[in-house]
């Protein structure tokens, strides 16, 4: 039996994967487990979701869970994920649920845990919520002893208000400093739909939007974060200055320049990590980012004077090592960027009035700020139907991927890596050309392919 948590949260196809009951169980299950017993008050739980059309009755069966385990519950109803990590910090809450699938296809959802000051669970916690779902144990008061349920269209529009307050203290030039930069918003016909846009104008930006009328069903439907080209045609059509594009819960951005050219997570991150050390805001000069960060960001980092941190793939692990080292800025290529200044997770909204920022700031386009990186071609191949187990001990495979490193030099960079949530191992190379890491690429999943067949 595999794990029921992945890399964020619980996720799969909705009423199949992720069933009403199982929702219902997780939910009773997270109240046992980060409910501090012997209390006179009920513990407090704040529960979100996307627009996805499952979420409506996979909310409801995680309110039904909490109130159930003696949980008073806020139901804020439509919000972006960092909006509701935001409201359980500052609300003092302890603990939230959020529904939602991120950048998935509709069909698809998840639940995501918040602890107490809005933090993703460490894996312990959600091992000891999944065995407690697992084994049916449960708070189970009756009486007054069950929790009561709060919702309604002004405990979501509070919510909102309450992010967009609090975004646009974020502002190094405060509300009205994004004026003269016209800006294309792409909000996936998601959770950032009510809240990137207005934010974005209320800090003085002339913004137009796309994919911003969810209906339950048109979540990233050839949009967002994930189908660029709406976006990159809208900023060209409307001559804008910047493009940003959201996911379905709004905890990512990527953005496009003014001519139409992808500004990804390793660029962004670029880009803020100088704007934080130019106010001498970057913590010991050091940024932290995943394996999968393009080696350019490397390189640019180090001719700026910038300490990078690496971690394993996935933002989990980026805000563990952002909280252990007291570090101001980290993320990945996806568009997953963490400021612990103003949010407890990744915030695609905040991410993109920052990069507005700077830009009105410096008076310097994104294309120049961008180009402080200089992506090197990266080459991805998936080898399936191996025994990705011994990819970090077969000595042959380990010798051709130590063989591969020198005739790249320093010029390149070569990682292999078994998937976390697949039967195959990942080979990536980095090279100056992309033939020539196409080449390496090609090579090394073939010893892959020898010397870890099944």
């Amino acid at each position: 039996m595999g794990r029921l948590f992945g890399t964020d949260g619980v996720r799969g196809l909705a009423n199949v994967d992720l069933t009403a009951d199982m929702a219902l169980g997780l939910a009773v299950a997270a109240a046992t487990v980060l409910v501090d017993e012997g209390g006179t008050a009920h513990p407090r739980a704040l529960v979100a979701r996307d627009p996805r059309a499952s979420g409506e009755f996979l909310s409801a069966a995680v309110v039904a869970g909490l109130a159930s385990a003696g949980v008073d519950v806020l139901d804020v109803g439509v919000v972006p994920t960092p909006a509701l990590a935001h409201l359980v910090d500052t609300s003092g809450a302890d603990f939230g649920v959020m529904l939602s699938a991120s950048h998935n296809p509709m069909p698809d959802n998840g639940l995501k845990i918040f602890a107490r000051g809005g933090r993703k669970l460490p894996d312990d916690v959600e091992d000891a919520v999944e065995s407690a779902y697992r084994n049916g144990t449960g708070r189970r008061p009756t009486g007054a002893g069950v929790g009561r349920v709060h919702s309604g269209p002004d405990i979501e529009q509070d919510a909102q208000d309450t992010y967009v307050e609090h975004l646009l203290t974020s502002l190094p030039g405060g509300p009205g400093s994004l004026a003269g930069l016209h800006v294309v918003v792409d909000c996936a016909n998601g959770a950032a739909s009510a809240v990137s846009p207005r934010v974005l104008r209320e800090a003085g930006a002339r913004v137009t939007t796309l994919y911003d009328a969810p209906d339950g069903l048109n979540i990233n439907d050839g949009c967002g974060s994930t189908h660029l080209e709406p976006l990159t045609a809208a900023v060209l059509a409307h001559g804008a200055d910047i493009g940003l594009a959201h996911d379905g819960d709004a905890d990512r951005c990527l953005a496009v320049d003014g001519a139409g050219n992808v500004v990804d997570g390793d660029q962004i991150m670029a880009v803020l990590a100088l704007a934080l050390r130019d106010r001498g805001q970057l913590t010991e000069a050091t940024l932290v980012a995943t394996v999968m960060s393009n080696l350019g960001l490397r390189l640019a980092m180090q001719r700026e004077g910038v300490t990078m941190v690496e971690t394993g793939v996935g933002d989990r692990y980026v805000l563990e090592a952002l909280n252990s080292g007291g570090w101001s800025i980290g993320g990945e290529q996806s568009g997953h960027v963490v400021l612990p200044a103003y949010a407890t997770t990744g915030d695609g909204v905040l991410t993109g009035l920052q990069l507005l920022a700077r830009m009105a700031e410096t008076g310097r386009s994104l294309a120049e700020l961008a180009g402080v990186v200089e992506r090197l071609p990266q080459v991805l191949v998936n080898v399936r139907g191996v025994d990705k187990s011994r990819a970090g001990s077969d000595e042959d495979l380990l010798a051709a991927v130590a063989e591969a490193e020198r005739e790249l030099g320093g010029t390149g960079r070569v990682l292999l890596r078994p998937s976390g949530t697949e039967p195959l191992v990942r080979v990536m190379v980095e090279a100056a050309h992309t033939d020539h890491a196409q080449d390496v690429a090609d090579r090394l999943a073939d010893v892959v392919r020898r010397q870890l067949a099944l």
